[in-house]
């Protein structure tokens, strides 16, 4: 008994100690929000301005509490947002204080047409100022992404031991079919669309001609592109380029990326910050003073007049009505989002930023309707980031005019279903039968525990078809082409910006910004100012936002790093259980 109470003690006393040190770091946190919350950004004199690729790139930079503390228990992969850099850059270019651009490179945590913006805003930077940009990487590898953007750079530096992974675009698909066999899973698939490849993975072992085809046209698409604007930068023709690829620049460090001339010069970082010094004007061996383009971008911009204008840039990132756990649209809250926008008179225009695979028909349609009566209304331009396919398009296609850049994965106009069964697994695998109890025919339908009846079978297959019919119709009158049309280009086809321009799925080329000069013009303003959309939350509502979803994220993202891709991906697809309009697949390109 005497041991008993000691132990019981022991754990009181613990539970308490336990306490107080997580009301301590709670403090602790809360202080550190308020005192950063409160400072503000000070600007030193002969500054450069970093903007750090490591870094995931997101459309708009979160507000998050955590980001920028070192708390280990809290730490994830930082970011920067888009919006930032653009501000950044802008501000830069005036700003007396700031004599360049240093562009921090290594793997960028970033997609195609994210790298594009971010490229196209260093080229406008460049245009209207004389100030130098300076590329260095010092971390393993420069990818292919980084190194393209590099090449608008005044200069690329490398550490000796780095070296330009340049060898070419490649694409790899995981297939499920054997290993859902083994166990007795039959994953039964309805769809429209000889391309809607979304579903391979459960009914083949390697890819369709359909989908190799589709891979192919893209891809090299993405890739010549790519090419033609190292090409004019580096003053490298494509011919050499491609003969540079194929001999696979990845394993060939330092002196060789300068002598192959897709890099400068190689410099240890003593060496660069001797060049960063000459730049900013900084004598001797002193430091030179630096400043993130998230912290910059909060710096209020000189002689900016405040406009009762309003434009809306609302923002739909993620897959349309799936939550894993990570980033995702609610189909009823961004309804609500564009339809106070449309019912607002301040608002002259609105601009839909876009960054989706895809997701359910249900949530797609909820908000393309909202979308079509905001265009009705107002002025409304879509601008798509790194993706907008499937869903992410039939949300779209009702806007007055759409932009994209030329390395945006958009199309996969198609619309598939899937009706797992396990009656396999649970009967013969591990003993498990089931019986029903119906009042009529059909009640039990769509069961989860046999395969799907004839009927069913049919049923599931014009509800596909009546589904793709209202996506090919809203596409049509948006784009204002026949349907015949749109289902040639159609069949669940991805496609990249540059040839969707080709075949009328989209306007012109542009980024964020081009698509707010675009619904400015439409609407003769010269002065505005620009609202972000949905309203990010409060950081001391981040930071009691406890969910255990949440915290499960933060955690595999710091521990898996840009492999947490995979987790996330896995874990869509067998979440998947009805109909959707949604990418085949996520595409990543190194």
């Amino acid at each position: 008994m005497k041991q008993f109470f000691k132990y019981v003690l022991a754990t009181i006393v613990g539970i308490f100690a336990v306490s107080i040190i997580g009301m301590l770091l709670l403090f602790m946190i809360i202080g550190a929000i308020v005192s950063s919350a409160e400072k503000k950004v000070a600007v030193e004199n002969n500054s450069m301005l970093v903007i750090d690729m490591s870094r995931q790139i997101v459309d708009r930079a979160p507000n998050d509490p955590f980001e920028d503390m070192d708390l280990p228990f809290l730490s994830q992969v930082k970011t920067l947002g888009l919006d930032d850099v653009f501000t950044s850059l802008e501000n830069a270019a005036t700003d007396d204080r700031i004599k360049g651009v240093y562009l921090k490179l290594s793997m960028a945590n970033a997609g195609m047409a994210s790298v594009e913006e971010i490229r196209n805003a260093l080229i406008a930077f460049k245009s209207s100022c004389d100030k130098p940009i300076y590329a260095h990487a010092e971390q393993y590898m420069l990818d292919q992404k980084s190194y393209y953007l590099a090449t608008i750079a005044d200069k690329i530096v490398i550490h000796p031991e780095v070296s330009v992974d340049f060898r070419g675009l490649g694409g790899e698909m995981l297939f499920f079919k054997k290993a859902l066999d083994k166990v007795g899973i039959e994953m039964q698939i309805v769809r429209h669309g000889k391309f809607k490849a979304a579903v391979e993975p459960f009914m083949l072992d390697k890819m369709s001609a359909e989908n190799r085809e589709q891979q192919l046209t893209y891809m090299g698409s993405l890739w010549n592109h790519m090419l033609k604007g190292i090409s004019e930068k580096r003053n490298i023709s494509v011919e050499k380029l491609n003969l540079l690829a194929d001999e696979v620049q990845t394993f060939n460090k330092g002196q060789k990326a300068v002598e192959s001339g897709l890099v400068d010069e190689v410099k240890y970082k003593d060496e660069v910050l001797d060049d960063l010094r000459e730049i900013t004007g900084i004598e001797g061996t002193k430091g030179v003073p630096v400043i993130s383009a998230s912290k910059y971008a909060d710096v209020p911009a000189k002689g900016k007049k405040f406009s009762r204008n309003k434009i809306a840039v609302i923002y739909a990132s993620g897959d349309i009505g799936m939550s894993f756990g990570g980033e995702f649209i609610d189909g009823d809250k961004l309804s609500r989002e564009i339809r106070k926008v449309r019912q607002d008179s301040s608002y002259k225009a609105i601009v839909l930023r876009v960054d989706s695979p895809g997701g359910t028909i249900f949530d797609s349609e909820t908000i393309w309707r909202e979308v079509k009566l905001a265009a009705d209304e107002k002025t409304m331009v879509v601008s798509f980031g790194n993706v907008a396919a499937s869903g992410g398009y039939y949300i779209s296609c009702a806007a007055d005019k759409i932009l994209a850049s030329p390395n945006t994965i958009t199309g996969s106009i198609g619309i598939f279903g899937t009706i797992p069964n396990f009656g396999e697994l649970l009967n013969d695998k591990l003993g498990i039968t089931t019986d029903v109890v119906k009042t009529n025919k059909n009640s039990d339908l769509l069961t989860l525990t046999r395969p799907m009846t004839e009927i069913e079978r049919r049923l599931m297959q014009n509800s596909i078809e009546e589904g793709y019919d209202s996506f090919v119709g809203h596409v049509a009158e948006g784009r204002k082409i026949s349907k015949a049309q749109v289902d040639s280009i159609g069949q669940g086809r991805v496609w990249s910006g540059e040839n969707a321009k080709e075949i009328g799925l989209i306007d012109d080329f542009g980024g964020l910004k081009d698509a707010i000069l675009l619904a400015a013009e439409i609407e003769g303003l010269e002065e505005y100012r620009i609202v972000d959309l949905p309203t990010l939350p409060d950081p001391f509502q981040e930071l009691f936002k406890t969910g255990s979803d949440n915290i499960r994220a933060r955690f595999l993202k710091n521990e898996l790093g840009e492999k947490y891709h995979y987790y996330e991906y896995f874990k869509k697809m067998s979440g998947m259980n009805g109909v959707y309009a949604r990418m085949p697949y996520d595409i990543y390109v190194n």
